[in-house]
């Protein structure tokens, strides 16, 4: 370990953080998983970034809670923000979370996953038809974040001609979830969720006059609830269908964009994915791995619990460094090469234990689907210019992706 690296530890603060670290945070990841692991930040909260540590904190919900009432409580004061974020699904404690996410994952069930397919393909093709007939496109705008829009679109019976804002809103919710909110983002995210609310409220009032097919349409299967008389609360309903697009469009967004761009980068490895398109599989969890969408994770401890020798004292803030963990050489051999045959691959993008992501197996087909027809289609694409970060450390993509296609 280099002064350099060992400076970069010392120095680290998650609400201090350099144009050097969003544009490469690694080196700094690394560092600190070498020196610090269990780090200290200057507010009082830990940064972990060993991948067994957060596996311990992902694991036990019994010292680390998920609920951020006590956490946003001073970040976001009495606002829409408060009430959304504490009132999602993944921002709760057992059993508010057992009964929403029941709920949610009998709605995205195997079969209706499945389901999904033959539409998500024919979208696909949609756009890559769109696609092929310009010289130059944005990968996000005109493919990666087109997608899942759509996708959860159709999952909640959004009429087309409605969709319009749902990014936006979106982008909006979820950038006042960066450690630092300033005061622009803090105002942008509340009124995206006032008008987000106001958009749902006529859309349930809608559904509940005329269902829809419970075994399609996600919403009317949250309407309906359980055949046991197990129903989301208005305000259940309403902030985790605000949720359900948010999960499932940034980070599947960032997915189909950071995989294409590194497919772009490591050529070898490209070139083999075309020739062996049964590797997709594989290829997918190493992109989820490699350029995690979700870089970050929070928790609070509620009783005293000790990781690595450092004593965490109950009502300790803490953040569980995905994007540093799928890189912890204890973990995955030679972390730092992009390989899209590694197995076992047992990343943490989705995390694990009893918050691991609703909708995994829906980010998987819509990325293998996206990436392996796009390959085929248009295997001679390439970066044509400066692709553009989204600016933030929680989700780490692109909001832009020049590249020529041929």
């Amino acid at each position: 370990m280099n002064l350099d690296a060992r400076e970069l530890a010392a120095t680290f603060d998650l609400e201090r953080l350099t144009p050097e670290f969003y544009a490469n945070p690694y080196p700094t990841y690394r560092a600190l998983r070498e020196t610090e692991p269990v780090k200290r930040l200057p507010n009082g909260a830990y940064f972990l970034t060993r991948y067994d540590d957060l596996v311990a904190a992902y694991k036990n919900t019994k010292a680390f809670s998920s609920d951020k009432k006590k956490e946003f409580s001073p970040k976001y004061g009495a606002s829409l923000l408060y009430e959304h974020h504490t009132t999602s699904l993944v921002f709760n404690d057992p059993p508010a979370h057992t009964r929403v996410r029941r709920l949610i994952m009998g709605a995205l069930s195997p079969r209706a996953i499945a389901g999904m397919e033959p539409d998500l393909v024919r979208l696909v093709d949609r756009l890559l038809d769109a696609i092929t007939v310009k010289r130059k496109v944005d990968l996000i705008d005109d493919f990666a974040a087109a997608i899942p829009i759509e996708v959860i679109g159709n999952l909640l019976d959004v009429p087309e001609d409605e969709r319009e804002p749902l990014r936006d809103w979106s982008l909006a919710i979820l950038g006042a979830l960066e450690p630092v909110v300033s005061p622009d983002a803090f105002a942008r995210g509340n009124k995206a969720v006032q008008d987000f609310l106001l958009y749902l409220e006529g859309l349930v009032a809608r559904r509940r006059a005329k269902p829809g097919n419970p075994d399609r349409d996600v919403l009317t299967r949250l309407i309906q609830g359980e055949d046991n008389g197990e129903r989301l609360t208005e305000k259940e309903l309403l902030h985790n269908c605000i949720f359900l697009l948010n999960a499932g469009h940034e980070t599947t967004t960032n997915l189909i964009g950071n995989g294409l761009v590194a497919l772009s980068v490591h050529t070898g490895e490209k070139q083999r994915l075309i020739e062996n398109p049964a590797l997709i599989k594989t290829a997918v969890e190493e992109m989820l791995r490699f350029e995690s969408s979700n870089q970050l994770g929070n928790r609070m401890t509620v009783e005293p619990f000790e990781l690595g020798g450092v004593a965490l004292p109950a009502g300790t803030p803490v953040t569980l460094c995905i994007g540093a963990a799928n890189r912890d050489p204890a973990q995955f051999a030679d972390p730092e090469r992009f390989d899209i045959g590694r197995t076992p691959n047992r990343h943490l993008a989705f995390g694990t234990g009893a918050h691991q992501c609703a909708g995994m197996a829906l980010a998987r087909l819509e990325g293998a689907v996206a990436i392996s027809r796009f390959l085929a289609r248009l295997p001679d694409y390439a970066i044509s210019g400066e692709p553009v970060r989204g600016g933030r450390v929680r989700f780490r993509g692109y909001l832009s992706v020049p590249c020529a296609v041929s």
